[in-house]
């Protein structure tokens, strides 16, 4: 059955409601161990109807933001979502209460790490928050029409920004700034909703915290993301690893690609391309890419050739850019249907191919997990395992870039390292732009946007902001969309890319020995935490202190390398 084809049911808050109660009651009357999981294997087939129906209504309302019908239906999820995730916090509060939880432990029907998951998810939901998060999602609503709708006048077009930041890697300095500029101009004559919207979502957040006893957002943020396996403290060390490791490094190449652009200062405008005669771009279009891609899963491995095929038989891509079609790209899946999906917005750059490499890394991890034992409460893992997952097939990629990018093939991998190496950085900045934002929530947009402006300049020395239209100001992160809408996600991107990076070097001495570690890493999905699969596959923590200074080292030294044969 295609994406297209498959059917849209709502499930009504009543339904969930009546049908959660009696498999709550169930757990709270079991008489045995098996009666509980009798009810646990209830209460999940009802959360895969629910996950299903509201990531099947908002990929088809991601698709077209202006379609009435889905946008009707991903506001009634947005309106009784809290009300269904209360009613599975009773269900949480019961499993975690219930007698037979050590036997369920002791005869492995539900692994500790589960009843770990409840645990923490008690301590990111509480019934005096549900209107709350109601005005939340709404506010998050508000926002990504915003942006889905925005357009950026240029040339004689209006252009969506996916579109627009194609020129953004031209190679002719003076396109690359008026691209910039109307960046900045379409943003700044919108920034009175920009910075209203953000206002509003600060103030909920953190009343939220404190309502749940919390001293602000940051501890709640963090119990929101499920995270199991670190806090506050060991990210601060990652911080710290970055500036320390990573940020030298960074500084010190960008500045040598800048001379040789011709470009200085650095200017944010510059940031986007890396060689003078412009970045290399795939060779062919959407048909020629994705044909590349089946021939590279095939070559990888019979799972991933499989993998993909099931993909394209199902047409399990929107990957076009158009007007109401939100922004950015994603892979979701539909948990009843076991079928992964991927939205994007191709335009004509070398990230049409990372969606064929990160977001398929993601849909991956989808199609091996979808029948594992406990995917409903642990799903692929923590969002930094999975985008452990899509970053490191990004590298597993390589050998294949010939296919893409012709005799460009060593020019991208040297970008693709390049980005991936000064991601870190710009990563951390968005993470402790957050955790200061939500530690100061009566800041002013003029405070927030100085916060921004000095991490910059702690982070990204090298670049300068300045006579850019609106961005000088402090207010780049307005378009990030995380930040917006899934506060205190992106860090995880920046330790997915230390492991992944990782990969990278393990593909070099031995390709088949580090990619049948990475499939073990992604086939037991969230059965282990991120750090307990790290030291599995071999691969270092970066919470450790100087966790960084090899990876920084190797990549740097792989640079030079792929540097001399380019220049050969």
């Amino acid at each position: 059955m295609k994406v297209s084809e498959l059917k849209y049911e709502r499930l009504s808050i009543e339904e969930f409601a009546q049908e959660m109660q009696e498999v709550i009651a169930q757990v709270k009357a079991a008489a045995s161990a098996d009666d509980v999981m009798a009810a646990r294997n209830r209460c999940n087939q009802l959360a895969i109807r629910l996950e299903t129906a509201q990531a099947l209504s908002y990929m088809r309302y991601s698709i077209n933001t202006a379609d009435a019908f889905y946008l009707a239906e991903k506001d009634y999820y947005d309106e009784v979502g809290p009300q269904a995730q209360n009613y599975l916090l009773e269900y949480t509060k019961a499993m975690l209460d219930s007698p037979y939880r050590k036997e369920l432990e002791e005869r492995g029907d539900i692994i500790p790490l589960v009843f770990r998951s409840f645990e923490v998810e008690l301590k990111a939901m509480s019934p005096e928050i549900i209107q709350d998060m109601i005005e939340e999602n709404k506010a998050v609503s508000e926002y990504s029409k915003l942006m889905a709708g925005m357009e950026f006048p240029f040339r004689g077009e209006k252009l969506p920004r996916p579109m627009l930041m194609k020129y953004a890697k031209s190679p002719d300095r003076a396109t690359r700034k008026e691209a910039y500029q109307v960046l900045g101009e379409t943003l700044q004559a919108h920034s009175k909703e920009l910075d209203d919207i953000f206002d509003r979502l600060v103030h909920i957040r953190d009343r939220m915290a404190k309502k749940m006893g919390y001293r602000n957002f940051v501890e709640l943020g963090y119990y929101r993301m499920g995270r199991l396996c670190y806090g506050p403290d060991e990210v601060k060390q990652f911080r710290e690893n970055v500036r320390r490791d990573i940020v030298p490094v960074v500084s010190r190449l960008r500045t040598e690609l800048g001379k040789r652009l011709g470009a200085e200062p650095l200017m944010l405008y510059d940031y986007d391309i890396i060689f003078p005669q412009g970045d290399p771009v795939p060779k062919g279009g959407k048909e020629e890419i994705f044909a590349a891609a089946k021939a590279m899963y095939h070559d990888m491995s019979k799972e991933t050739g499989e993998f993909f095929d099931f993909m394209l038989e199902t047409e399990a891509f929107d990957v076009e850019s158009r007007k109401n079609k939100w922004g950015g790209g994603y892979c979701t899946s539909f948990m009843a249907y076991h079928q992964p999906f991927i939205l994007a917005n191709f335009n004509g750059t070398s990230g049409d191919v990372d969606v064929v490499t990160h977001e398929a890394g993601h849909a991956f991890a989808d199609y091996t997990t979808s029948h594992n034992k406990f995917v409903v409460e642990l799903n692929v893992g923590g969002m930094e395992t999975a985008e452990t997952h899509s970053m490191s097939m990004e590298f597993f990629a390589w050998p294949y870039m010939e296919h893409f990018f012709g005799e460009d093939a060593k020019r991208y991998q040297f970008m693709h390292l390049v980005d991936a190496l000064s991601f870190l950085p710009y990563g951390t900045i968005v993470d402790d732009f957050q955790r200061q934002v939500y530690e100061n929530p009566d800041w002013t947009p003029e405070e927030r946007k100085a916060a921004w402006r000095k991490l910059e300049a702690e982070f990204r020395p090298h670049i300068t902001f300045e006579g850019i239209p609106y961005l000088e100001e402090g207010t780049r992160w307005q378009y990030q969309m995380h930040i917006y809408e899934t506060p205190f996600y992106y860090i995880d991107y920046c330790l997915a890319q230390t492991a992944a990076l990782q990969f990278l070097m393990e593909s070099k001495k031995d390709y088949k020995d580090a990619f049948a570690r990475y499939v073990r890493f992604l086939s037991q999905g969230g059965e282990k935490v991120f750090t307990e699969l790290l030291e599995e596959a071999g691969l270092r923590s970066p919470f450790a202190q100087g966790a960084l200074e090899e990876v920084a080292k190797a990549s740097e030294a792989l640079l030079r390398q792929l540097e001399a044969s380019l220049e050969a």
